[in-house]
């Protein structure tokens, strides 16, 4: 666990912030699909460890909610496994709270990436009216963040319909140059410019069934690469 860090002040919360030279564990310490054995490196953050970390962003989402009522704009595909656990543990949280907590789920598909490489052609699809979130506080959750290109050109849509307030949630967030937008308000973990995939995160829609976020080996681009 050495290439884990945790940045933490007494006001924000900026994320596990995994180090460049974590390798990650071994592939036979856990288990995962038959069908992925000589596709994948290394796990590079377990699923548990996934849990553990929604569980505490859940607690920061509701402890910054000044309403009962939340639409969370879950984005597609990549951050549907996300979207779904953290608003259980959001309303698991609230319910041993006096602010017992409503959470709408709404979602929306960001496409940006052909095999491994972020295009600059960003298409949203999804719901032309969005007015379900004017007036209301909306939490986006995105699986992952890496330039910010396509977050910007969401969050640009999303105001067009007036919401109460506008929130990210990241599970991942890649560190790499010339970023275009902010962090997200709230982050998992911060890590290299590494490609990843597993818990819904996909390579040309394989690896999504993988429950840990992996690394993709050389020979898993080939076998998958259209």
């Amino acid at each position: 666990m050495s290439g884990y860090e945790m940045i933490r002040s007494p006001k924000t919360d900026q994320g596990i912030v995994i180090k460049d030279e974590w390798q990650g564990y071994d592939l036979d310490l856990f288990t995962y699909p038959e069908h992925y054995h000589g596709d994948l490196e290394n796990i590079y953050i377990p699923h548990g460890v996934i849990m553990d970390r929604t569980e505490c962003l859940a607690r920061l989402v509701v402890d910054d909610t000044d309403d009962n009522y939340m639409v969370a704009l879950c984005v597609l595909k990549g951050g549907y496994k996300f979207c779904s656990d953290l608003v259980e543990c959001i309303k698991s949280v609230s319910r041993n709270t006096p602010k017992h907590m409503t959470v709408r789920v709404e979602f929306i598909r960001l496409k940006s990436y052909l095999n491994d490489q972020s295009s600059e052609d960003i298409q949203i699809i999804g719901p032309e009216d969005l007015s379900v979130i004017t007036g209301k506080n909306v939490l986006i959750v995105e699986g992952i963040v890496d330039t910010g290109k396509t977050m910007k050109a969401l969050l640009k849509h999303v105001q067009t319909f007036q919401p109460k307030m506008v929130k990210v949630a990241g599970l991942l967030v890649k560190r790499v140059p010339n970023v275009a937008a902010k962090l997200p308000d709230y982050v998992g973990f911060v890590i290299p410019n590494r490609f990843v995939v597993g818990y819904a995160l996909d390579y040309n829609e394989y690896f999504r069934d993988l429950n840990h976020i992996c690394v993709i080996s050389d020979e898993g681009k080939m076998k998958y690469k259209i």
